[in-house]
């Protein structure tokens, strides 16, 4: 039995989210009151079971309500329900961005709460269920059709280990808020100075032979991959479901995709649960 919390921000996702969950076959419950969430666990522990269960759970619920969530996840952890948190978020530009662009009313904001001051009161209201949130997913960059496909992979497709998120990004573009580790691999070789390799991407053949022939790039991938051998058993021993290990270089393009594609090859060699992500590419 299985039971996902979903919350986040109001404009990142989480309708999305719920509506992917349901589509694969989880019983979805939306904007479910804190103070139902432990008579509702109780219920679908009781009845046992295979079945799947996801829950929205918003800043639509009073304050009070909230700070007691912690305790009552504690709760339903000791009965032994396998509760996770899954919380979206986006950075206040997307968010004001989104809401202007679909006109919607956000649940917090009124004639004398402008929407900025309504996003960070909504934060500060969901920080006990951020804290304890099992997977984080800044759906900043992400179009819809992307965070389904992110839900689908880490959270609906069966697994029996760790599921471990590689992710590659470009630093002029920011670095991902929802990542465990960040390596940084400005420090290789650039291809973007070859000029028959601009135009190309970490994925292709002739950027992957020169970063290949490089000795410096062979000893950064192969201690970043010493690195996970060594510590995903660790993590995966103290019942951590997901990890996201970012590694960036300068636009995202070459270095940090070559990285990313290398290490996920090695990482399923070991029998590890991984997906890609390059959020720079199209």
């Amino acid at each position: 039995m299985r039971l996902i919390i979903v919350s986040g921000l109001s404009g990142s996702g989480k309708s999305v989210a719920l509506a992917t969950l349901e589509d694969s076959g989880f019983y979805c419950i939306d904007n479910l009151p804190v103070d139902l969430l432990d008579a509702f666990g109780r219920h679908i522990a009781d009845t046992g079971g295979e079945e799947s269960y996801a829950v929205g759970i918003d800043a639509r619920n009073r304050p009070v309500s909230l700070t007691r969530f912690p305790s009552i996840l504690d709760g339903l952890r000791e009965r032994g329900l396998n509760a996770e948190i899954v919380f979206l978020d986006a950075d206040d530009a997307t968010l004001l961005k989104r809401f202007s662009e679909t006109r919607r009313r956000h649940p917090l904001s009124g004639p004398d709460l402008p929407l900025a001051e309504a996003i960070q009161g909504e934060r500060e209201r969901l920080m006990p269920l951020h804290e304890r949130a099992d997977l984080t997913v800044d759906t900043t960059r992400t179009t819809l059709h992307e965070l389904r496909d992110l839900i689908c992979a880490r959270l609906t497709e069966s697994r029996t280990h760790l599921s471990v998120q590689l992710e590659s990004f470009g630093y002029k573009h920011g670095t991902p808020t929802d990542a465990d580790f960040v390596f940084d691999s400005r420090c290789l070789p650039n291809p973007h100075w070859q000029p028959a390799l601009r135009p190309l991407t970490g994925r292709d053949q002739p950027v992957i032979d020169f970063l290949d022939a490089t000795p410096l790039v062979a000893r950064y991938r192969r201690q970043v991959s010493d690195f996970m051998e060594d510590w995903l058993p660790v993590f995966e021993a103290e019942n951590r479901s997901y990890l996201t290990v970012a590694i960036g270089c300068t636009g995202g393009q070459h270095r940090s995709v070559y990285l990313v594609e290398a290490l996920a090859a090695h990482l399923r060699r070991q029998d590890i649960a991984v997906t890609v992500r390059h959020r720079e590419l199209p």
